[in-house]
């Protein structure tokens, strides 16, 4: 990173002077139905576009660093064949990284031409779980002002099919496993021409019997070139040619949300975007070339490309993980990170090990673990807090984090949905570190708000981002309103410069998204407090009516639940509109439902047992036991009546990405949820309406 960047992220990074906000409003900016413009608390004049003005391009991004410095970059883990196991990393470095961008940039072209696709400013679809390649390709395509259009590795044939179709793609750029998938859809493919394998295709194998002479014969049927990556490379440096740099308004690429309903659609982003995004990142985490990160969320989403952007930039070390993510230790205890970006999901398993081996242990480990925990946690919530101990970060953190590889990990993130604020704390305490919660979109190239350093809260977003503003937009039939008391709620808009140009070939779903003015209208309802910070509450689309005419926000109802029962990992709340309740099926946690469901049922269930932990699941008593603790939520959280769930199911991890009930972002989709669910959920309602009708029979009785 040059200079003037460095200079520029050390003088923006500091928090605002103690007491001021994190974001302000901007005087005079309000409007009828909507709160005034926020702003990031340096930006009030004019908003962040790059840290450095000789940079505005991501293909800049990386030649600023690649240019200068002799550092490794990329680092993977290959597998040995002959022992089965995944060998230590192997690292290229910044210069190799920059020579084989160069010559891969060039072979696509010389392909592409080859059948018959000339010029630039296409995109090519790139489909692989992350590696070093996934960035060669990348890059190669910047290079040559070409562009990339991800396709999730965990996506199904028809979305793949879907993709490739909308954005035209003639060469799909992928790992070996998905070419037979691409071959069989072949037929319905008309724009595919190109198929370029990340891996060797022939290697150890008899000739006639080689997966190359197989898939290519099956690739000439069906009018598909099948090519290897390092033979691409070397057909740009036998026909060497210049690069041909994108412009800041050039798209960078063509990113489909993963969609919860109906097709996904393609946000176009450019290089303008990738640039200040960035920027904004190194800002809220900032880092140097002495920082190494481990690259595990995929890289087909925003969130883990615009890390992986910041930290190219910064001339850091990106190590992947190898691709199973329940041996992702394995991995992060060989490249153990400095800075560690991820999910909710992650950090509750994190959670629950660390809770596991230090505060629920009995004897003196178990005494010390609660004594420190319970002092730092006092220390972070007093005035001025910090969750910082000279003697027990020395001790008892560092200890317990290199268990995880995290124990050099000074800054870490968790976005994509919310983290549990008794969790966040947790685990604030634990690793002693920069622990921020932040939240962004595909939209907005995954920047929106990040919490300070030094701000100890939990539960919200922190303030505005450096590069962009925001407002909130009332909504009536919510009755969120932006002069709510004691703060502003409505829809969160936001406008600057990381917001998506358009939807790819959409322009109807685009006039709904952005308004005439240029906001985005996020879909999301946030509250933000007296310092600027803002807080995501629910959601505008998913809002269910019950017979009663009464209006439920599930999200809202299923993130209170999630937040404070331990034992519930995954939660859909249901009602349907013929009915006066909420039924809900429940993903649990083996390790502290066990603990749970032991105590209500009187025996012992071992949390290892997960035959007998779905089987207890189904047990009434212990069913009705989870109405009890939902109950107690609802209390708490001052519910209505018909806010309340009356029956559950239960089941370990009811949706998955492999079910497709969950998008690759992990988020729940309803309506495919509602179909796969509709036998239980019909049950649970003749169980509670029987249940009702039984009491009500016995009302009457009495009288």
């Amino acid at each position: 990173m040059s200079v003037i960047a460095q200079a520029r992220m050390k003088e923006i990074f500091p928090p605002p002077p103690p007491g001021s906000p994190y974001s302000v409003p901007l005087p005079g900016s309000e409007k009828e139905g909507r709160s005034r413009v926020y702003r990031h608390w340096r930006f009030t004049d004019a908003m962040l576009k790059t840290l450095d003005p000789a940079v505005t391009t991501a293909h800049e991004i990386f030649e600023d660093t690649g240019e200068n410095l002799m550092r490794v970059a990329l680092g993977h883990r290959p597998y040995d064949p002959v022992k089965k196991i995944f060998g230590p990393y192997q690292w290229i470095d910044y210069q190799t990284l920059q020579k084989r961008r160069t010559e891969f940039g060039v072979g696509l072209l010389e392909l592409h031409e080859k059948v018959g696709i000339t010029g630039s400013k296409y995109g090519v679809g790139l489909w692989c779980q992350n590696r070093p390649e996934w960035q060669v390709t990348d890059l190669a395509c910047m290079s040559q002002s070409l562009f990339t259009v991800s396709i999730y590795d965990t996506l199904g044939p028809d979305t793949t099919e879907y993709i490739i179709n909308h954005a035209s793609l003639a060469c799909v750029v992928t790992s070996v496993n998905h070419i037979p998938t691409l071959l069989a859809l072949k037929p319905k493919l008309p724009s595919l021409k190109l198929i370029i394998s990340l891996d060797p295709l022939d290697a150890g194998e008899l000739p006639g019997q080689r997966k190359k002479d197989l898939l290519d014969a099956w690739g000439h049927e069906q009018g598909v070139d099948l090519h290897f990556i390092e033979d691409v490379e070397a057909l740009g440096r036998t026909n060497p040619r210049p690069m041909n740099p994108p412009r800041p308004e050039d798209i960078v690429t063509i990113n489909y949300t993963s969609g919860t309903t109906g097709n996904p659609k393609g946000v176009v982003l450019t290089h303008a975007h990738a640039v200040a995004a960035a920027s904004c990142s190194q800002t809220l985490v900032p880092m140097t070339n002495a920082d190494v990160i481990c690259s595990y969320l995929p890289l087909a989403h925003i969130y883990q490309r615009v890390c992986e952007h910041a930290a190219l930039w910064a001339g850091a070390q990106v190590g992947y993980f190898h691709g199973n993510i329940l041996e992702l230790v394995d991995d992060l205890k060989l490249i153990r990170p400095t800075t560690f970006v991820s999910v909710p999901r992650l950090y509750n398993r994190f959670g629950t090990l660390i809770r596991a081996g230090t505060v629920e242990q009995p004897g003196i480990k178990g005494a010390m673990s609660r004594h420190i925990v319970s002092t730092k946690m006092a220390n972070l919530k007093a005035p001025g807090g910090t969750n910082k101990h000279a003697l027990y970060d020395r001790i008892w953190s560092r200890k317990v984090t290199a268990a995880i590889g995290l124990d050099r990990c000074r800054q870490m993130v968790s976005g994509s949905a919310p983290i549990d604020p008794s969790l966040h704390q947790f685990l604030r305490v634990v690793f002693a570190n920069h622990f921020l919660q932040g939240f962004g979109m595909t939209e907005s190239y995954s920047v929106g708000f990040g919490q300070h350093e030094g701000d100890y809260t939990a539960g919200n977003c922190g303030g505005c981002a450096t590069t962009d503003e925001v407002c909130l937009l009332d909504v009536p039939s919510m009755d969120y309103y932006s002069t709510d008391k004691p703060y502003p709620r409505g829809e969160l808009l936001i406008r600057g410069n990381t917001i998506f140009k358009e939807y790819y070939r959409n322009p109807e779903e685009t006039a709904k998204a952005i308004l005439p003015d240029g906001w985005f209208r996020t879909g999301d309802i946030a509250s933000v407090d007296e310092m600027g910070r803002f807080t995501i509450i629910d959601r505008v689309k998913n809002v269910l009516k019950l017979a009663q005419g009464e209006y439920v926000s599930p999200e809202r109802i299923e993130n209170a639940y999630l937040a404070q029962i331990p034992f519930l990992a995954q939660a859909y709340v249901h009602g349907d509109s013929m009915q006066t309740f909420l039924v809900a099926v429940f993903g649990i946690s083996p390790e502290p439902f066990a603990v749970f469901a032991s105590k209500v049922i009187g025996r012992k269930i071992e949390p290892s047992n997960l035959e007998a932990i779905q089987a207890v699941a189904q047990d009434n008593r212990v069913r009705k036991a989870v109405v009890r603790e939902l109950d107690k939520v609802g209390k708490k959280g001052k519910f209505n009546r018909y806010e309340y769930v009356r029956s559950v199911y239960l089941a370990i991890e009811p949706f998955t990405i492999e079910n497709e009930l969950l998008t690759p972002t992990l988020k729940l989709k309803r309506p495919q949820t509602v179909k796969m669910f509709r036998p239980q959920l019909d049950r649970l309602y003749e169980e509670a309406l029987a249940e009702e009708a039984k009491k009500d029979g016995g009302f009457k009785a009495k009288l």
